[in-house]
């Protein structure tokens, strides 16, 4: 039997976080950060379980209390990171035999960009802490969870830029690419896409910042209406992209565009990379990034209620996070039903 990698909307069994600390590069900025992870926290154990890894427990016990967090619903494991990006760190859990199945694959920093020495052994860590039940399988493939989105059935979306990226794969071209995934995660069609971006994202254009599959063949997606933004033409065209893919059962698509958020600033200038699609998919509910931009936030709530009747839909203030050019879905990486011991 062919392995089949879920889709997001399926049970889990939790999430995964990496706690910011002194030594990643949210040092600066704790204050400002660490609210935003207990946030997030407290509403994923409203649903589920939560496996936090911290270099040190006893002070990340103490913040989330005091934050009203359920810690009942939280294990901490104490592990060395070099930073909080759990989407890209964390295993890519795979149905195999009717079971799940972890995969490691290599993380090297999106392009050895940065040090991740201590994340790409993450969830090596965490299977000897006897914390997942299924088998861990490395994969020496560089491959992260934010570069990818699935259906359940079969299909992957992703981008070019990514995942043919030289300092990811380099000895690989598209169609190793695509035989990798087909064999490692089930992929029956891959679609490509070749135009997207946002500016200030270190992740050479994952996925999870510009288009996310849904249930019931929807693609929500970023989409970008200022004719002089910067963002605009490459988005444009990133529409038309979606526009021609077809769905498993051959029909198109149905598209529901994200507002543009308004354009965010470091101190130094550099615009951040805001986006709607960053949104996390939990049992019951799905998270979503706002970004203190009132009308746009609301309609983003609303527009991702479409692809999700039934779930409650929570707004998160994720505007410190993109501080270090990610958002929600970046920081966050769902353990399916069947993980976690």
């Amino acid at each position: 039997m062919n392995p089949r990698l879920p889709a997001e909307w399926e049970i889990q069994d939790g999430v995964l976080i990496g706690w910011p600390h002194e030594g990643t590069d949210w040092a600066c900025m704790l204050d400002d950060v660490l609210p935003v992870f207990a946030e997030i926290i407290r509403h994923i154990t409203s649903f589920e379980r939560v496996v936090l890894v911290a270099p040190k427990a006893e002070p990340v016990v103490n913040y989330l209390q005091k934050s009203g967090v359920d810690i009942s619903k939280v294990t901490i494991c104490e592990i060395p990171t070099n930073d909080t990006w759990a989407r890209d760190f964390g295993p890519i859990t795979v149905i195999y035999n009717n079971k799940p199945v972890l995969m490691d694959f290599g993380f090297n920093g999106w392009g050895l960009k940065f040090p991740a020495d201590f994340d790409n052994v993450i969830s090596k860590k965490l299977k000897q802490l006897g914390v997942f039940l299924p088998n861990l399988n490395t994969i020496g493939l560089i491959l992260e969870g934010g570069s990818i989105e699935c259906d359940g059935l079969g299909t992957v979306l992703t981008t070019s830029e990514c995942l043919l990226s030289p300092n990811r794969n380099p000895q690989l071209d598209k169609s190793e690419i695509e035989q990798a995934l087909a064999s490692l995660l089930g992929a029956k069609q891959v679609l490509w896409l070749n135009n997207g971006f946002l500016a200030g994202d270190d992740t050479d254009s994952h996925i999870d910042t510009l288009a996310r599959i849904c249930p019931d063949n929807t693609i929500l997606y970023q989409a970008c209406d200022n004719p002089v933004d910067e963002h605009f033409e490459s988005l444009k065209l990133m529409e038309r992209e979606l526009q021609s893919f077809c769905a498993p059962d051959g029909s198109s698509y149905k598209l529901i565009p994200l507002p543009w958020p308004k354009a965010r600033f470091n101190e130094q200038a550099h615009r951040l990379p805001a986006t709607y699609a960053n949104f996390l998919i939990i049992n019951g509910a799905v998270l979503v990034p706002t970004y203190r931009d009132d009308e746009n936030d609301k309609t983003a709530i609303a527009q991702i209620a479409k692809a999700f009747p039934g779930r409650e839909i929570i707004g998160i203030d994720s505007l410190p996070l993109i501080e270090q050019h990610g958002s929600l879905h970046c920081v966050t990486m769902q353990l399916p039903q069947g993980v976690l011991v």
